[in-house]
């Protein structure tokens, strides 16, 4: 299990990593193209700053919001409060804020920005269909992505894919207004074209990017959960029972799937779903889980 976890840690640094040189090398083609290198990084640098700040300090807000969450209370319902605070006591973490989702799709979120400013959001059938040792392991792998700071990672990777859509759309627009000046300062085609393919197909590589980093962290939950919960067939099963429920949720945004505890698009048996799916298949997931046990 502790294997897993550091893997997992060290795969998704990796994909960070190729992420950022992704950003790089567009920037830089961009410049070369432009004959501007400052110019060029001073505007990447306000966009990612921008979308930082907005994420870091407004993104949980927005996701409780796009999710209709509602917040809850001790004496509004006893019996999630006291399992997620059994849990964050046994894992020395402050109880994060609660909120119930109504929709009957069985699914869950953490989001936040550290352990000190998280919120935990379950939706309505999770609640009512799962038996408790099975909402206990869903509860620990949300635990577990405060606990890890995947919630601060989650931002970090939705800042970087869309900086790197960004960046790919000014420089495409900006081939037309820039591409004579280019030519008179006797700019390389070899640059021009490498240039124009990093734009056309960053974005998408930034997409899949980001699609193997959320994969990778929910294996890494998994994992952490049932070391916290001590009963990997609890969450295991939580798993089995989504895969069969399969209810797709209603208010769900694409910027915000990856957080879900699984697909909130229901389940995804083609290949293409599976490919841009932001989770893991749930069997490889149960699998992985039993084999701790």
């Amino acid at each position: 299990m502790y294997d897993q976890i550091t893997a997992n840690k060290r795969k998704s640094w990796l994909l960070i990593l190729i992420f950022l040189a992704l950003i790089a090398a567009l920037g830089y083609t961009w410049g070369a193209y432009s004959g501007d290198y400052f110019g060029t990084l001073t505007i990447a640098s306000i966009i990612a700053i921008v979308m930082a700040l907005v994420s870091y300090y407004s993104g949980d807000k927005i996701a409780l919001s796009l999710a209709g969450a509602v917040p809850v209370t001790r004496e509004q319902n006893s019996y999630i409060w006291n399992l997620v605070e059994n849990l964050c006591i046994s894992q020395g973490l402050p109880m994060p804020r609660l909120y119930l989702i109504p929709e009957p799709g069985m699914n869950a979120f953490a989001t936040g920005r550290d352990p000190e400013h998280a919120s935990i959001a379950l939706t309505q059938g999770l609640v009512q269909k799962l038996a408790n040792e099975e909402l206990e392991g869903v509860i620990a792998h949300e635990l577990s992505h405060i606990k890890n700071y995947d919630i601060r990672l989650a931002t970090l990777v939705v800042v970087l894919v869309g900086t790197t859509a960004i960046l790919a759309d000014i420089f495409l627009r900006s081939t037309h207004f820039v591409g004579r000046r280019s030519s008179r300062q006797g700019g390389s085609n070899a640059i021009v074209l490498l240039g124009l393919v990093l734009a056309l197909l960053s974005p998408l590589i930034a997409q899949l990017v980001k699609l193997a980093i959320s994969r990778r962290r929910e294996f890494l939950a998994d994992a952490s959960g049932a070391l916290a919960t001590r009963y990997p067939e609890g969450l295991a099963r939580a798993l089995e029972k989504i895969s069969a429920d399969g209810t797709p949720l209603t208010r769900v945004a694409e910027a915000t799937a990856h957080l879900y505890f699984a697909s909130p698009f229901g389940n995804t048996p083609s290949i293409l779903g599976r490919l841009f799916s932001t989770h893991p298949p749930i069997q490889e997931r149960v699998k992985a889980l039993r084999q701790m046990a």
